[in-house]
């Protein structure tokens, strides 16, 4: 992964109870932010209740990783700081049911995180999360509990698919 990856070109950061994670439409190149006032870009809640400061790093159109052929990988949109913990975060917005965003963000949020154990930074961080948030609330047909107990077991991340992001 880049030594870039918490370059402040890439962040932003809050320390309000409540805020936002948004990510705009394509074909939008921009980097997924912080917001703190309007709800209705939210994509992704996060709950802060102790009022950590925390940073956002995009990833995705911010942070390059490359595949060992030298193309990009597919990269999830970002990632969450704050005391040792860290939380990657891929953003959908999706309304069908089924599972085929939720295979689409494991993938980039396992790529992602496979880059980032591979670099110093990744041994300053004492929990380790992942979460899929997705806006509009889509149905399942089955339980993903055997799909997140998979992902702790491939990443050592623990995974979660819900937009409501509590940090604890």
């Amino acid at each position: 992964m880049s030594d870039q990856f918490f370059v402040a070109t890439c962040q932003t950061q809050s320390s309000e109870k409540l805020f936002g994670l948004c990510d705009d439409p394509s074909p939008s190149q921009n980097p997924a932010y912080i917001d703190e006032k309007d709800g209705s870009k939210w994509i992704a809640v996060v709950e802060n209740e102790s009022r950590n400061n925390v940073a956002f790093t995009a990833i995705d159109n911010c942070v390059e990783i490359r595949r060992p052929d030298g193309t990009m990988e597919k990269r999830c949109d970002g990632a969450l700081t704050y005391n040792k913990n860290i939380i990657f975060v891929e953003l959908k917005e999706r309304s069908a049911t089924g599972n085929n965003w939720v295979i689409d963000a494991e993938r980039q949020l396992k790529a992602t995180i496979g880059g980032f154990e591979n670099t110093e930074k990744a041994q300053g961080f004492e929990k380790k999360k992942a979460y899929i948030a997705n806006s509009l609330h889509p149905k399942f047909k089955e339980s993903q509990s055997m799909r997140m107990e998979r992902f702790l077991s491939d990443t050592g991340y623990v995974l979660r698919i819900v937009n409501r992001i509590s940090i604890d």
